[in-house]
């Protein structure tokens, strides 16, 4: 006689292993990262990832890697959008400005605990994807718009927050410039294989503090600012 099944059959089964793998998401990766606020975690486990990975890679929605999202673009692994989404500290007033819409699920995670979200994304697939999978989520206080932001987007400035998903070899001043006074920007800087994830917040009369965040590295935002290169 053949043992029972773990599950009861049909779509329970599926059900119960895609949120046991999203509980050692949290659990295994994203704690362990030092991500402890416990109103990131919530909503870790309330956004549901899967809906906003590409159906070919479907399988790894909840592994800890950047999973590629075509245009030689990638969604960030979940440890790192957490840990900047603990970074910034969100409130429920604040004015956001994403840099990279790429998938859409960091989008929804600032959308969660934010007024309102304004993403730009350079490539056209892109924003209709994540616009089909936001709809699907249910939320709604996002604006996408399709445009090259790698140096500043003051269409609906200034902002409270600023997000860029990709990498800038140089942080642009016009990201500073369109921060309101105490407004945050997280940017990863640097070039690989060495970059620093940093917190720059304005702290008024035209003046920022840097701080240090972890270091990672993650795929350059398209048509970022290149440094000066000394020729000899």
């Amino acid at each position: 006689m053949n043992a029972s099944p773990a599950f009861p059959p049909s779509v329970t089964a599926p059900a119960q292993s895609i949120e046991h793998a999203r509980f050692f998401m949290v659990e295994q990766q994203i704690r362990t990262w030092e991500v402890l606020d416990p109103v990131v975690l919530d909503l870790l486990m309330r956004v549901h990832r899967e809906d906003f990975v590409p159906p070919s890679h479907r399988a790894l929605a909840f592994a800890d890697l950047e999973i590629p999202l075509g245009h030689g673009e990638v969604m960030l692994a979940p440890k790192v959008e957490a840990r900047m989404l603990q970074a910034l500290a969100l409130r429920s007033s604040d004015t956001v400005l994403e840099v990279g819409t790429g998938s859409g699920h960091m989008t929804a995670l600032l959308a969660s605990l934010s007024r309102h979200v304004y993403s730009v994304e350079i490539q056209p697939e892109f924003t209709r994807n994540a616009a089909a999978a936001l709809a699907g989520s249910g939320i709604g206080n996002i604006t996408l718009e399709t445009g090259d932001a790698a140096r500043g987007w003051d269409k609906h400035g200034p902002y409270d927050v600023i997000v860029l998903t990709g990498s800038v070899p140089v942080l642009p001043a016009a990201f500073a410039r369109q921060l309101k006074p105490g407004g945050r920007l997280l940017a990863v800087c640097g070039e690989a294989p060495v970059m620093q994830a940093q917190l720059v917040t304005q702290v008024g009369g035209g003046a920022c503090r840097t701080v240090t965040l972890f270091e990672t590295c993650i795929p350059q935002l398209r048509n970022a600012p290149q440094p000066r290169r000394f020729v000899f």
